[in-house]
């Protein structure tokens, strides 16, 4: 008894500190270290390392192996096969040729290191820091899904060209070493293992599973039984990951690579993405902490530090981690500036999960001794530690050198407004968006492309407390011409240089440019442009980019039902011209809600109405 109380001890003691581990991230703003390697280090500290307060038992050990479990899984499922998709619009870089091919590129860049990464571990090898050359490889071009992916996203990069060939080069990376992973296991693990052409069971039973999924997620009970206490589609994906995982301990495999597999195949099906922030929830929020903590405890720092080749071995890794990805990043040269190129190869040398599940297979092979692995998996650590840092300081200085020519501040987010702000040259244009508070607040705001700043009202003395006059160019586009009449006349009264205001009625037209204002309106804009159309067709060329066609879609998807259009993520270069809603023609605004069975006519660049179309039209696992 005494020996499980110590164990549901240790167990309180972990989650403990994987409960405060993000606050005083949070209270010390710390926002470089990524949240895992913050958790590795508490485990350092309460751990061998430090305190030595664990005692590993079966609570412990097995809630560890399920995060480890739930990590693969959730790196399968952060994979985004959209990427793969061909057909991409050809866009000049900062230095005026046409930017890469992100897929070929990419693929390019990782075989130059899987090359270099084969080459190095050779020499590891030959001064007998390893036995293993396959073991070695597979650790030095591996790249952590988990700590690029977010690191992207928090500095804006992801839908760029190097953003996008940043995260190809990656998830190839996750995919190939991932499976190389399970080719070691097969060849190196002895008779346990299996024989290799067992793993062909694994992935047949993979794609049957995808099949299936594809044939039943579309069925309405699923949808029905996808609420209240049933949950079917939370089962699912709970019974695809330990079928795949019992697989995959059967014929000999890593139970690693099931889970992986697993989230590959939820991610083929394109999961309801509030389902994915559910499962985001329950292994971030519970499990994954647990193994990552349980990471640091199991590393014993002191023991490596009496191992003279363990100390030579770490800084040797490291610079090989650099080299391995910085030299294939030059390859970006010919088309980005040398702070991009060197950004994005620092934070390609990050690694954490699969270097902790090849080091940990490793030393349950006997091909490592337990100090190899606690160096490897330290190094891996500190490469998350430093290459987060690195890739945003250089991305921070390339901002901080951006010097903007304008700011402009837009009154009424809606749909004249929205597509200007996402079409404006950032490095030219400082823009900010305001609108009014709504009574109904949807979670779903967060997704939105768009930062829009709540106002109480549009009345001026609120506006002129929130700073918005203090702009070059100020666009007031709210749905009442009159109220943009009063707030455009107080711009110019408080010497804003240049206000645009929308006036639809002739004679609020000459009123304000009597005052100074600039005026548009739809329907003069409309009768320009058919004018300049007969008159002089080239110039309409020249001021529009976008497809004229337009498109109807029908809102079949539930998740949307009730959203403000303010609030949707658009996506891409899409503009909603109208709803029409039973016997109803709505022109759609930004406090405009949409409904199920709205019939959307929108216009935009065929490939993001298609995109649109499927989600909206086709409703996913709920």
């Amino acid at each position: 008894m005494e020996h499980g109380s110590a164990s549901v001890t240790s167990l309180v003691i972990v989650i403990l500190a994987a409960f405060i581990t993000p606050i005083l991230l949070h209270r010390f703003k710390l926002r470089t270290v990524p949240i895992v390697v913050a958790e590795i280090i508490v485990g350092l500290i309460i751990g061998k390392s430090g305190f030595d307060l664990i005692e590993s038992g079966m609570w412990l050990e097995t809630l560890s192996t399920l995060g480890f479990i739930f990590l693969m899984f959730l790196s399968g499922l952060e994979i985004d096969f959209s990427a793969f998709a061909g057909g991409q619009k050809k866009e000049k870089t900062a230095k005026g040729n046409f930017a890469p091919n992100p897929l070929k590129i990419a693929s390019s860049m990782f075989v130059v290191i899987l090359l270099l990464s084969l080459g190095m571990s050779y020499l590891f090898v030959v001064f007998d820091f390893i036995d293993n050359v396959f073991l070695m490889t597979l650790i030095i071009s591996t790249i952590s899904l988990g700590v690029v992916v977010p690191t992207l996203k928090d500095a804006g990069m992801m839908k760029t060209h190097i953003g996008q060939i940043v995260l190809l080069v990656t998830v190839i990376a996750d995919l190939t070493t991932m499976i190389l992973l399970a080719v070691f296991v097969s060849i190196y693990g002895g008779e346990e293992s299996g024989s290799m052409w067992l793993l062909l069971i694994l992935f047949g039973a993979g794609v049957l599973i995808y099949f299936v999924g594809k044939r039943f997620r579309e069925q309405s009970f699923v949808q029905t039984m996808s609420k209240g206490t049933v949950q079917i589609d939370t089962r699912a994906i709970f019974t695809i990951i330990m079928v795949l995982v019992g697989i995959s301990e059967t014929v000999g495999a890593e139970n690693i690579l099931g889970a992986f597999l697993a989230g590959v195949i939820v991610a083929l099906l394109s999961p309801n993405q509030e389902m994915v922030k559910r499962l985001d929830s329950f292994g971030y929020g519970f499990l994954i902490p647990i193994f990552f903590v349980m990471v640091g405890v199991g590393i014993d720092i002191p023991t490596l530090f009496q191992d003279s080749k363990i100390l030579l071995l770490m800084p040797l890794l490291f610079l090989a981690l650099v080299i391995a990805k910085m030299v294939p990043s030059l390859m970006l040269r010919r088309w980005y500036s040398w702070k991009e190129v060197f950004a994005s190869g620092s934070i390609l040398t990050a690694k954490l999960s699969l270097v902790i599940a090849a080091a940990t297979i490793g030393e349950e092979m006997g091909l490592i001794t337990t100090r190899m692995e606690g160096a490897l998996i330290l190094v891996s650590v500190i490469s998350c530690l430093i290459a987060p840092v690195i890739f945003k300081k250089l991305y921070n200085q390339d901002e901080e050198e951006t010097e903007y020519n304008y700011t402009v501040s837009f009154i009424g987010s809606n749909r004249m407004t929205l597509p200007v702000v996402r079409e404006l040259d950032p490095k030219l244009y400082e823009t900010h968006l305001y609108h009014t508070k709504v009574e109904k607040v949807d979670e779903r705001i967060s997704n939105s492309c768009f930062e829009i700043n709540d106002v109480e009202s549009y009345d001026v003395d609120d506006l002129h407390g929130q700073g918005i006059f203090d702009v070059d160019v100020l666009v007031v586009s709210t749905g009442d011409e009159q109220q943009n009449a009063v707030i455009a006349k107080y711009a110019k009264d408080r010497g804003v240089e240049r206000v645009i205001a929308r006036a639809e009625t002739s004679e609020l037209n000459n009123e304000l440019k009597a005052y100074g204002v600039e005026v548009f309106s739809v329907f003069l804009s409309s009768k320009a442009l058919l004018k300049a159309m007969i008159v002089a067709p080239n110039s309409v060329d020249l001021l529009t980019k976008q497809e004229s066609q337009l498109y109807q879609i029908n809102m079949n998807n539930p998740r949307y039902d009730g959203m403000y259009l303010r609030n949707f993520p658009f996506t891409g270069d899409v503009i909603m011209v109208r709803i029409f809603r039973d016997k109803d023609s709505i022109v759609p605004h930004g406090d405009t809600e949409l409904k199920m069975d709205d019939r959307l006519i929108v216009t935009g660049s065929s490939e993001y109405v298609e995109e649109l179309r499927m989600d909206l039209e086709f409703c996913e696992m709920c």
